[in-house]
C-alpha cells in the first residue's frame, strides 16, 4: 500500500469514527487484527470483537484528528477523544499487513493545568 492510500484510509476511519459509522470504521482492520489498550491492560482480537466493543460503548464520542504521519506499514495518529464533552488526548500507533490494519495500540492522557514552576518558560498551545 502506498502512502497517499494509507492516509486516505486512515482519513476515512477517522472521519466514520466521529460520524459513529460502525460498518464504515472497521472496513480499516484485518479479520485477526489486534488491538491494544496498555493503560486498561486489555487485548481485543478480531475486528469483530474490536467493532462489538465500540459499539457497546455507551458513551457519546467525537473525535478531532490533530494530525496523521507515517509511512509504509506503520501509521500515527493523534487526536481527541471526547467522551460526553470530555477530551481525552489519544495517540493511536497502526501497524498494516497487505493493505488492512493487523495491530492497533491507543494510548489516552487526560488535561492537565500547567505547572506554575515552569510558567516563565512556556507558552500555551491551543486544543
Amino acid at each position: 500500500m502506498d502512502d497517499q492510500t494509507a492516509r486516505a484510509a486512515l482519513q476515512r476511519h477517522w472521519e466514520a469514527s466521529d460520524a459513529s459509522d460502525f460498518e464504515v470504521e472497521h472496513e480499516i482492520y484485518h479479520d485477526d487484527a489486534v488491538l491494544d489498550y496498555p493503560q486498561s491492560g486489555e487485548r481485543i482480537r478480531g475486528r469483530h470483537n474490536i467493532q462489538e466493543s465500540r459499539t457497546v460503548q455507551p458513551n457519546k464520542k467525537r473525535f478531532t484528528v490533530r494530525r496523521m504521519i507515517g509511512s509504509g506499514d506503520l501509521w500515527v495518529t493523534e487526536f481527541v477523544l471526547t467522551y460526553d464533552g470530555v477530551p481525552s488526548y489519544t495517540v493511536s500507533i497502526m501497524e498494516f499487513r497487505d493493505g488492512l490494519v493487523a495491530h492497533e495500540t491507543q494510548y489516552f492522557a487526560d488535561r492537565f493545568e500547567p505547572s506554575p514552576s515552569r510558567a516563565h518558560l512556556v507558552e500555551r498551545a491551543g486544543g
